[in-house]
C-alpha cells in the first residue's frame, strides 16, 4: 500500500491542473480508491482531495508572482475563473493572489509528499478477522462533523441526551456480533475530510431478520469479512491510537483493504468516569488484488 500511495502521489504532481480520476487511477494500482483515500487521510493527516489543492496552490504560487494571465493560470491549475482559483488561493496561502503578486507573500507551501514504512516492531496489534452475514444496526442515528483527535463533543452530547434506560434497552436488544453498545460511524466522506458530517448511531447489532423498534434508526450492513482490533486504554487516545496503527502498520503489512461500510467501535469494558476502556474496533474489508508483483 505505502507503494501504491507514492505511486499516486507521482501521478497528482504530473496532472496538477487535470481533474484525476482517482477510482479509475487506483483500479490500475490494483486497489480501490476508497481504501487509498482512506489509507491516505490516515496517513497524511489531511484529505487526498486538500492535498491535490494545497500542492496546486503551491506550485501555481510561482505563476503568480509572474507577470502571467490570472485567467491562464487559473485554467492551468484546473480553475474555470479567476474567482475560484482566488478562493483556493486565498484558502491555501492566507492571502489573495493580488496580494501575493504584489508583496510576494505571504505563501504556505504544501511540500510533496512521500511514504515510507518505518518497521520498529514496538506495536503488536491484537487483530482477527471474521466473517459476518448481513446484519443490522440499530440505535438513535445523528449526524455530526469528522474530528481526527479527542473527544467529538457532538457525539458526547448526543449520548447524554439520551435516558439511562434507553442504554439499557438497547443492550437488551443487542443479539449478535458485534456484542454491546456500539459506536457506529457511516456515511463518512469519501476523502475523510476534518469537519465533514457522518452518520453516528449509538446502537446496537441484531441479526438481518430481526423487528426493529419503529422508534429506531436503522442501517443495514451487507455480509462479508471484518478486521477487529482490540485496544485497551485511555479512552479516547488509546481507540485512537488503534485507527492510526491500523493504517500505518497493519494494511501496509497484510493482504487486505477497507471496503466500503460502517466504522464499529464496541466498548467490552471501561471505568466507572469512562477515563479508559478495553474497545474492538470494526472495519469491513476484503482482500486484496496482487498486482503483478509491484
Amino acid at each position: 500500500m505505502i507503494e501504491i500511495l507514492n505511486r499516486l502521489v507521482d501521478e497528482i504532481e504530473q496532472h496538477l491542473g487535470d481533474d484525476l480520476d482517482i477510482d479509475e487511477l487506483a483500479a490500475t494500482m490494483g486497489t480501490t480508491g476508497y481504501h487509498a483515500r482512506r489509507m491516505f487521510s490516515s496517513l497524511a493527516g489531511m484529505s487526498l482531495s486538500d492535498y491535490v489543492r494545497r500542492r496546486r496552490m503551491t506550485v501555481a504560487a510561482a505563476d503568480v508572482i509572474g507577470k502571467g494571465d490570472l485567467l491562464t493560470i487559473a485554467v492551468r491549475y484546473g480553475y474555470g475563473s479567476t474567482e475560484a482559483f482566488g478562493r483556493a488561493f486565498r484558502a491555501v496561502h492566507g492571502a489573495s493572489h493580488g496580494d501575493v503578486r504584489r508583496d510576494g507573500g505571504p505563501l504556505q507551501s504544501q511540500p510533496l509528499l512521500r511514504f515510507r514504512l518505518t518497521v520498529e516492531g514496538s506495536t503488536s496489534m491484537d487483530a482477527r478477522i471474521t466473517e459476518r452475514p448481513a446484519f443490522r444496526l440499530i440505535g438513535h442515528a445523528v449526524r455530526v462533523p469528522l474530528i481526527y483527535e479527542g473527544v467529538n463533543p457532538h457525539i458526547q452530547r448526543h449520548i447524554a441526551s439520551l435516558p439511562v434506560t434507553e442504554h439499557d434497552r438497547l443492550k437488551r436488544l443487542s443479539g449478535t456480533e458485534p456484542s454491546g453498545l456500539l459506536q457506529v460511524s457511516d456515511d463518512v466522506d469519501p476523502d475523510y475530510v476534518e469537519g465533514s458530517e457522518l452518520t453516528y448511531l449509538h446502537g446496537v447489532a441484531v441479526d438481518d431478520d430481526a423487528k426493529v423498534p419503529d422508534d429506531l434508526d436503522m442501517i443495514a450492513v451487507d455480509a462479508g469479512e471484518w478486521v477487529v482490533f482490540r485496544t485497551s486504554g485511555p479512552y479516547p487516545a488509546a481507540l485512537q491510537d488503534a485507527y492510526a496503527a491500523s493504517a500505518s502498520e497493519w494494511f501496509p503489512s497484510n493482504p487486505w483493504r477497507l471496503r466500503p461500510g460502517p466504522s464499529i467501535v464496541s466498548i467490552l469494558d471501561r471505568a466507572p468516569d469512562f477515563s479508559a476502556t478495553t474497545c474492538e474496533l470494526w472495519f469491513p474489508i476484503e482482500r486484496a488484488q496482487v498486482s503483478g508483483g509491484k
